[in-house]
């Protein structure tokens, strides 16, 4: 079934291989129950301490990459729609790569993330008021001037790099039997779950109540638009999740939950506390779904957490 898929693991062993001279592979976190009061330990896997600040440079990279090895990488660079993250990476690894950037961001990215953006070189574009508004405005403009779109999370080159997070965790990490994932528009959790598809390993994926984009997809049965709205948007707020990785998803994501705000905040909150950890809140969105009950391990469960993003400003983060 997993040759099928948009994205395998071959494709991701690929990925990692090319882009492994641009990224930092992160370290893994072992915490004992007690430490975040939970019944089970856990292990945290420490993606907010990638290369501009969240795991999205691992796409942006084999994107890039992939279109020069390729000859299809232009003179006018790449473009992107971002809430922030995404953006940052792109321009990261636009950057390390000598190509043009210009990153499209709705209103509500806010000001770290935004001047991360422009710290890398990238030209910097406010195109609407949510994400999906400025991913159409990316659009137009790169039929304008023939850029490559580096797309969030509904391209196969970005689901393959963002799936070797889940072949770092499973080389590091090789007893565990359960993923949560923070999902937005779904390429993290889609890579992943194509890594991890037919091993056993269950991928959980966890959204704000305010952003249930997977959680209405799977409710209907294909990608539908959902509401955004919520502490995490920025980075969580996609309207819709991408159908390359609800290929995926329909069949290898084994649960998808919701948390309200006052989890995340109290998941930022602890993982400062307890191991100081300063996730944004679409960082500490997974971990907020054991914190609140969304999510039980079953009994004898290992459990892994992504912490996939940092992106946020000193001291927004201890409650």
């Amino acid at each position: 079934m997993t040759q099928s898929l948009p994205v395998t693991p071959d494709l991701i062993r690929a990925a990692a291989r090319r882009i492994a001279p641009h990224i930092r592979r992160t370290p893994l976190l072992r915490l004992g129950g007690g430490d975040l009061g939970l019944p089970h330990p856990i292990i945290l896997k420490l993606e907010l301490l990638q290369a501009s600040g969240s795991f999205k440079p691992r796409g942006a990279f084999n994107t890039i990459l992939s279109a020069r090895e390729d000859g299809r990488l232009p003179a006018a660079g790449v473009i992107a729609a971002s809430g922030g993250n995404h953006g940052a990476a792109v321009a990261y690894a636009a950057r390390a790569l000598g190509v043009p950037a210009e990153i499209f961001v709705p209103e509500i990215t806010g000001p770290a993330k935004r001047a991360r953006i422009e710290s890398y070189g990238a030209r910097l574009v406010v195109g609407g008021a949510a994400y999906d508004e400025a991913r159409q405005a990316s659009e137009r403009r790169a039929a304008e001037t023939g850029a490559l779109p580096v797309h969030a999370y509904d391209q196969d080159s970005v689901l393959a790099g963002q799936g070797t997070v889940a072949q770092e965790l499973a080389e590091d990490a090789p007893g565990l039997t359960h993923v949560l994932v923070a999902t937005g528009g779904g390429g993290l959790i889609g890579g992943m779950a194509g890594w991890y598809a037919g091993s056993g390993v269950g991928v959980v994926s966890v959204e704000p109540e305010g952003c249930p984009t997977l959680a209405t997809a799977l409710r209907e049965g294909r990608p539908v638009p959902a509401p955004v709205g919520g502490l995490a948007a920025d980075s969580l707020g996609a309207r819709q999740v991408g159908a390359l990785m609800f290929a995926v998803a329909r069949d290898h994501v084994a649960a998808a939950v919701l948390v309200p705000d006052a989890a995340i905040r109290a998941a930022q909150a602890l993982l400062w506390e307890a191991a100081r950890v300063a996730a944004e809140p679409g960082g500490a969105t997974a971990l907020a779904a054991l914190l609140c009950g969304a999510w039980v391990a079953p009994a004898g469960a290992e459990v892994g957490v992504l912490v996939c993003g940092g992106n946020c400003p000193p001291g927004s983060v201890t409650g």
